[in-house]
Parts: structure tokens; C-alpha cells; sequence
């Protein structure tokens, strides 16, 4: 079982990138999807994370209002539509899947860094933001 994220690349500040989150050998539509970044000489940070319906979505505050998640289950993908980019968003971006935990308590669980014990995590994707 593999998680896949996809769709990043260099971009100037101010403009935009939707990363995918796919999965091989796996139904994302019973997962909490997560994702994360982990910029250099950093560590890892959980930016949004994703509810199964996909009504319920948690943002970090630096992304919040420029980052939107949101999941296409029929085609077993997660999107991050980042907007407005800024050269301090430039990092590795990862996707990570849980069913263990409700909602709720994945939610904290990111926010204290408790992230690495989710059930499914996936390579990576560059995102360079220019300034």
C-alpha cells in the first residue's frame, strides 16, 4: 500500500499549485487524509487534514485561507489547491491517511506532532516557491 503525493514543482510567490494525494491498493474514502510539510532544516508540520465526507476540514493557521482541501472519493483523491504562495511555503508536501483515530483526536494529535503514527504516509512532493 502506497500513498502518492503529486504536483509539485517551482512557482513564483503569489501564484498557485494543486498537489494530489493518490493511493495504490487503497480506498481513501474511509481514510482521514492529512498533509503535510517539512521545509528544510524544519520539521514536519500538519498544515489541513480532511474529514471521510470531506465536510469537515482543519487548516494550520499560515495556510488558512490561501490552502483549500478537499477530496474526490470516486476518484480515490485528495487535493491541496494552494494559492498565493509564499517563498516560506516552500518545502517537501506529504499526504498521510488514518482511520484509526476519530476526526477529532487525529486533529490534536497533529497539532502536538503526533503525526507519524497514521496509518498510511506517502512520498513526497517539491513545492519551491520563488521570490
Amino acid at each position: 500500500v502506497q500513498l502518492q503525493a503529486s504536483g509539485g514543482g517551482l512557482v513564483q510567490a503569489g501564484g498557485s499549485l494543486r498537489l494530489s494525494c493518490t493511493a495504490s491498493e487503497l480506498t481513501l474514502d474511509t481514510f482521514n487524509v492529512g498533509w503535510f510539510r517539512q521545509a528544510p532544516g524544519k520539521e514536519r508540520e500538519g498544515i489541513a487534514c480532511i474529514n471521510v465526507s470531506g465536510d469537515n476540514i482543519w487548516y494550520e493557521d499560515s495556510v488558512k485561507g490561501r490552502f483549500t482541501v478537499s477530496r474526490d472519493n470516486a476518484k480515490n483523491t485528495v487535493y491541496l489547491q494552494m494559492n498565493s504562495l509564499k517563498a516560506e511555503d516552500t518545502a517537501d508536501y506529504y499526504c498521510a491517511a488514518d482511520d484509526t483515530r476519530n476526526f477529532v483526536a487525529l486533529i490534536q494529535a497533529i497539532k502536538k506532532r503526533y503525526f507519524y503514527g497514521m496509518d498510511y504516509w506517502g512520498k513526497g512532493t517539491l513545492v519551491t516557491v520563488s521570490s
